[in-house]
């Protein structure tokens, strides 16, 4: 018995050696020192809440931060009111139209968005934000409220320093490509289509 665990001992120690130095290689191999763009797609839940896992990891080295919330803003949220109430650094701006399937009002959500635009167009151009939250950007490009090139072309102006999160589905293949980092959250079951309402705190 002790000579066969002394064999898996010794078999453990060469594989977790062999991921140290494919680790220890990846990051020796890692040293470009820019922001970077990344895009949280896909179905499933989870994608803002990653983002905003992001803002308070920034908030805990003292970065500077912003935040645009397109799409949402008519409900409260907890990241909403924690980030109004304790975050008074974060630079918080919403679209505040609520859900484009809930105002059906084309041009008043283009306006809207256009504004909220403005907002975000700002923040990418000023180099001391280190992070800044495009949550569901997506929708607006999906939706055509937005001009793709115009967004585009902020994106990769933006100052090299800074690091961008763009969440929600689709956004098209351009957006995709200029990422340098795309995560696809793929749903495999959830609460609600099985008429689970909601929860706060831990839906919004």
């Amino acid at each position: 018995m002790a000579e066969q665990s002394d064999k898996r001992e010794q078999a453990h120690r060469r594989k977790m050696q062999k991921l140290k130095e494919s680790v220890d290689s990846g990051i020796a191999a890692a040293a470009t020192d820019r922001g970077v763009l990344i895009l949280l797609t896909g179905n499933g839940k989870g994608k803002s809440s990653s983002a905003f896992g992001m803002v308070m990891r920034a908030l805990g080295y003292g970065y500077k931060v912003g935040v645009i919330q397109f799409i949402k803003g008519e409900q409260l949220s907890g990241e909403e009111i924690y980030l109004r109430d304790h975050c008074p650094q974060v630079d918080f701006h919403q679209m505040g139209t609520g859900f484009t399937w809930d105002t059906q009002d084309r041009s008043g959500d283009i306006a809207a968005a256009e504004r909220t635009w403005e907002q975000a167009r700002r923040m990418l151009a000023d180099d001391s934000y280190h992070l800044v939250v495009l949550d569901e950007l997506t929708y607006m490009l999906s939706f055509k409220y937005l001009d793709e090139q115009q967004v585009l072309d902020a994106l990769k102006n933006r100052p090299q320093n800074q690091s961008v999160v763009v969440t929600g589905r689709g956004g098209g293949a351009a957006l995709g490509e200029m990422a340098d980092t795309v995560s696809e959250i793929r749903e495999i079951k959830h609460a609600y289509n099985a008429g689970v309402k909601a929860r706060r705190g831990v839906d919004y």
